[in-house]
């Protein structure tokens, strides 16, 4: 077996690997924790330096997805209100926390279009940043913060790792295309990097996971089983509406693939803290699905070279 069917033949096993790493040894990420913000700061420029500045368009996939994203969100938040405040913030979150940062990386794996999830991604994010204070007071939050401080803390924790990943990919391409040429050739290294945040993220929410008090675990199950619920209706219902729009895997990972780590710190900064189970859980659900995606378009492609 030459390396490069032997690559191929591992990738769609990376990201389990990473999972499990993270699980096994979650006591020892607060070590490297401080490495996930470069990684993903270098994992998008990667990304991005393969699209061109005309190729980012605000299309009708974005206003589908966006328009799931918000009222979705608070549609489920009234309807499990009456149920338990816990449960219907919980799962608000998981739909309302705009997409990953690194949803463009996978989403060109799969094969899909790279500047349509990127200018989602960016519209995605600055809606978040915008509406979140507004809705969090209105839903009774537990932050003691002012209005203009909450849209700052957001749009700090958020816009930078999108813009600057974004605006040093078309510096590069404007003042020295061979460097700039030579990042786009190296596609294939986002996604081991993607495989390392990966078992970064894993093992904190593992960490924050088993810090909760055992009296709570009736409660983190019913969380964890809505996330599962809410992460495959949300990849379904983006594939549907990325298949109208043309791109069904833009349109699934757009509105599937979350920013979990965004959403645990505003579920703990606004909302009851037991409430940050929910994201916490859909970072296991969301790469399960992702991993399954890349196994099986690999062994396609392996089936296409033979």
């Amino acid at each position: 077996m030459n390396l490069t069917l032997f690559r191929q033949r591992l990738k769609p096993w990376m990201l389990p690997i990473a999972m499990v790493c993270g699980i096994l040894f979650h006591n020892f990420i607060d070590a490297i924790a401080f490495l996930a913000p470069y990684l993903i700061f270098v994992m998008l420029l990667i990304t991005f330096c393969r699209v061109r500045p005309s190729e980012f368009r605000i299309t009708r996939l974005s206003g589908g997805l966006i328009a799931v994203q918000i009222f979705g969100a608070i549609a489920l938040y009234f309807v499990l209100l009456p149920i338990s405040r816990e449960l219907a913030e919980g799962t608000f979150i998981c739909v309302f926390c705009p997409t990953a940062t690194a949803a463009p990386v996978i989403t060109g794996m799969l094969g899909g279009s790279i500047p349509r999830l990127a200018t989602f991604s960016i519209v995605s994010n600055v809606c978040v940043a915008v509406l979140a204070p507004l809705l969090f007071t209105m839903m009774g939050s537990e932050a003691d913060i002012t209005f203009i401080d909450s849209v700052m803390l957001i749009a700090t924790r958020v816009v930078p790792l999108i813009i600057l990943p974004l605006f040093t990919a078309l510096a590069l391409l404007r003042f020295t295309p061979k460097l700039h040429a030579a990042i786009s050739s190296h596609q294939s290294l986002s996604f081991y990097i993607w495989a390392v945040s990966l078992f970064i993220v894993v093992g904190r929410a593992v960490s924050f996971i088993m810090s909760e008090p055992p009296e709570m675990i009736p409660e983190m199950l019913w969380l964890a089983g809505l996330s599962l619920i809410v992460c495959c209706g949300q990849f379904y219902i983006g594939r549907r509406i990325g298949r109208r729009c043309g791109d069904k895997i833009a349109g699934a990972q757009g509105l599937g693939q979350k920013n979990t780590v965004l959403a645990i710190w505003m579920a703990l900064t606004y909302l009851h803290p037991i409430t940050s189970v929910a994201p916490a859980a859909y970072v296991a659900w969301q790469n399960t699905i992702n991993s399954a995606q890349l196994y099986f378009k690999t062994k396609r492609d392996i089936g296409k070279t033979k």
